[in-house]
């Protein structure tokens, strides 16, 4: 019986290249596509096995011509808030017209589809913590909106796709992640605070800091994802689930933290808070725990332990 084949879009991104590595662990044969719009090709140089193929591709595009796929995981699009602006059209698309094109594929090849949707689908939640159910409370004209909306339409496309055509397809909410790979100028918070604080900077917080967030390590996220994958048609298929940490943070104090951990030189400084920056997230875990008996291990202290090598290297300095 040959290896499963899974087709990872954004394989070369902070996510997409670690669950790559899973898939790989776990025996599968896997192409990756990606634009290397901010995924990063080096992020795949690791990789030795003749399982795997790297494919540079735009999912705006219809897919190449591949073999059989027996899973689509759909990991597509920059997620940084600093893109939001810059790259509005590029986001929207990439979760409009990526998908589509995705799902044409899947539904090609019959394959099981492993959706990459978020947290920001909740927008600034008036639900806390959010759980599936809630549709959220999004600002469909916002400076978010590109990404937000985008991906709600994704999720709803998906659920249209397997309701006219009986696939497959599993759809797993990701609430703010962390951990190597993530590029030092991403603009997400944990980046941004290793980065400043290595390069004996200022911490930047935004708001009076007061807004809370839940960070989960990115191999926690991964110990989810693959057994909902792998879960049996008649458990799995059609679900939605959150996957993230419930340890909720303040941002000041996360920056507090790391200051601690890195044993770090550095102040703190405030700026305006951007518009529609959510007041507070932290997932309702329920569904994933009934489902996959899932929660995360890593605390946020050993993460940023874990993380802080990667950035130290990428950045050319050391706390020391």
């Amino acid at each position: 019986m040959s290896n499963p084949h899974a087709v990872v879009t954004g394989g070369a991104g902070f996510v997409g290249s670690h669950l790559v590595d899973s898939l790989l662990d776990d025996d599968f044969e896997v192409t990756s596509l990606d634009n290397f719009g901010s995924g990063r090709p080096e992020n795949l140089e690791h990789i030795k096995s003749d399982r795997f193929n790297s494919v540079e591709h735009d999912v705006r595009n219809p897919f190449p011509d591949l073999d059989d796929a027996d899973y689509v995981f759909h990991f597509s699009s920059r997620a940084s808030p600093k893109d939001f602006e810059s790259h509005a059209v590029e986001i929207a698309l990439a979760n409009s017209e990526g998908t589509h094109n995705a799902l044409e594929f899947a539904r090609k090849h019959d394959a099981r589809t492993i959706l990459a949707s978020t947290s920001e689908i909740y927008g600034d939640p008036e639900v806390h913590p959010q759980n599936e159910e809630y549709n959220g409370n999004v600002n469909l004209r916002g400076p978010r909106s590109p990404y937000d909306e985008s991906k709600r339409f994704s999720e709803a496309l998906a659920v249209a796709y397997q309701e006219q055509y009986d696939l497959d397809i599993r759809t797993v909410r990701i609430f703010n992640t962390y951990g190597p790979r993530m590029r030092p100028d991403d603009g997400r918070v944990i980046p941004n605070f290793l980065s400043q604080a290595l390069n004996r900077e200022p911490l930047t917080v935004y708001g009076d800091g007061t807004q809370t967030r839940s960070f989960c390590y990115v191999s926690d996220l991964l110990d989810g994802i693959r057994p909902f994958a792998r879960a049996e048609k008649e458990t799995a298929a059609g679900e939605v689930i959150n996957l993230g940490s419930t340890e909720e943070i303040k941002i000041l104090t996360l920056a507090e933290t790391i200051i601690d951990v890195l044993d770090a030189d550095s102040d703190i400084v405030f700026r305006d808070l951007p518009e529609d920056d959510p007041k507070v997230r932290r997932p309702d875990i329920s569904r994933a725990k009934q489902l996959l008996s899932w929660e995360p291990n890593v605390s946020l202290e050993s993460g940023i332990k874990r993380t802080l090598p990667y950035f130290e290297n990428e950045l050319g300095v050391s706390i020391d």
